[in-house]
């Protein structure tokens, strides 16, 4: 098979991809080979091309939000037939016995392994996954559209969750891409005030396309304090800005695995009157499962831009620069 593989961490404006060929892989026993139909380009393959991401395995195939088809299976795998429709998200496997794991914390179980980081992932005409990590996805959703709902759309919705909207409240989404426009659709439906901050004039267009109540460059201030917010963009930065921004008893979550230094912050001004500020750490199989429930329910889709698979690192590229606004989804031309 043909795949992408991470052969010199490095810009993608150099040459940090590399186009391979390499036997499909077989699965273990508890596995699922999974023939990639289309994959989601995540701000996460950028951080792990270019190495802001430590390197946990040498030529790694990036890729995380896949959509494909059963092609094969361990001899240990049940329920699932050739042919079945799945999705392959960014937690891989746990080890379910840690006290993380036994207290329904899986995405904190020190041994987790991640797909396109830990083991090879979605650009590729072929990947494997365990069965008991596997999604089953309605046949009703194409798979470009259904691509970023998976981790984009998983991510995003823990961080909603992380940060704690009451009902009928006022979030602020700083940064404004895959992610942050598909959780901004479920807050939407749940009768939230959405105000979004980034930077793109494109990016704020679709913002208010969708509903928002407001969209402004990502330093300034919202036009009302807010309750809740969350932080895509992956600059440290904003921190603070983003705290200021908080209503008394405010929470702010940083949704992003990779985020610049953050700047000293003002107590008082910053942080005082009770505001909070939370990381998210991946997520549980829960909330993948909720967030495609309420996906479906709500009819959440990803604004997309779809690419070929042969011409993945200009896809990599064009997010970087901000190209597009919403979701990139490879599409395999290969196979």
């Amino acid at each position: 098979m043909r795949a992408w593989s991470v052969t010199a961490p490095g810009p993608v404006e150099g040459e940090p991809l590399h186009l391979v060929t390499r036997p499909v892989p077989v699965p273990g026993d508890d596995e699922l080979l999974v023939r990639v139909r289309a994959c989601g380009v995540c701000r996460t393959d950028l951080h792990v091309t270019e190495g802001d991401l430590p390197v946990h395995r040498p030529g790694v195939t990036p890729g995380h939000e896949v959509v494909g088809e059963v092609a094969g299976a361990g001899a240990a795998v049940q329920g699932f037939a050739v042919g079945d429709r799945v999705g392959v998200a960014w937690l891989r496997r746990t080890d379910g016995t840690c006290a993380y794991c036994r207290r329904g914390a899986e995405n904190l179980c020190p041994r987790s392994e991640y797909t396109g980081w830990d083991t090879d992932g979605g650009y590729a005409e072929y990947t494997t996954v365990p069965a008991a990590f596997a999604y089953r996805l309605p046949g009703a959703v194409a798979d470009v559209v259904a691509a970023p709902l998976l981790c984009a759309g998983i991510i995003g919705y823990r961080a909603l969750r992380r940060a704690a909207l009451p009902p009928g409240g006022r979030l602020g989404l700083y940064g404004f891409g895959g992610s942050a426009h598909l959780c901004a659709q479920v807050a939407l439906a749940e009768g939230a005030t959405v105000h979004v901050l980034t930077r793109g004039a494109r990016s704020r267009r679709l913002a208010l396309d969708l509903g928002a109540a407001s969209a402004r460059d990502a330093y300034e201030a919202p036009p009302e304090p807010l309750d809740s917010a969350v932080l895509f963009a992956p600059v440290g930065d904003l921190v603070p800005v983003a705290l200021r921004a908080l209503d008394r008893g405010g929470v702010l979550s940083v949704a992003g695995i990779h985020l610049s230094d953050v700047p000293a912050l003002h107590y008082e001004t910053d942080l005082f009157y009770e505001k909070e500020l939370r990381s998210v750490t991946s997520n549980t199989r829960a909330d993948g499962r909720e967030f495609l429930e309420l996906a479906a329910r709500h009819a959440v889709r990803a604004t997309t831009h779809p690419y070929p698979l042969s011409r993945a690192p200009q896809a990599l590229r064009d997010l970087k620069a901000g190209r597009f606004d919403g979701a990139a989804v490879l599409v395999n031309d290969f196979s």
